[in-house]
């Protein structure tokens, strides 16, 4: 699913970034890479705003339409946490 349809406050999982090249680069930069855990905090006009590790990203409509996630596990992301920490 597209982040703009994703749930709030719901531990997600990038799957996909349907970008150009240059544009990857830079969401990778912002720690928006694949397999990275995000959480969507507010959606505003088709605007996305998300939690990227301890910071938060404001994605416009066109960037967030090209970043496709799932729903990560609640055990699955405990895991991660401990060997994060």
């Amino acid at each position: 699913m597209s982040i703009m349809v994703a749930p709030d406050n719901v531990v997600l999982k990038i799957t996909e970034i349907k970008a150009d090249d240059a544009t990857k680069k830079h969401l990778q930069t912002l720690g928006l890479i694949i397999n990275s855990n995000v959480i969507v905090l507010s959606k505003n006009g088709g605007n996305v705003i998300v939690k990227v590790k301890s910071g938060r990203l404001a994605l416009n409509k066109s960037i967030a339409s090209s970043i496709s996630v799932v729903e990560v596990l609640p055990n699955h992301f405990n895991n991660e946490e401990k060997v994060m920490n």
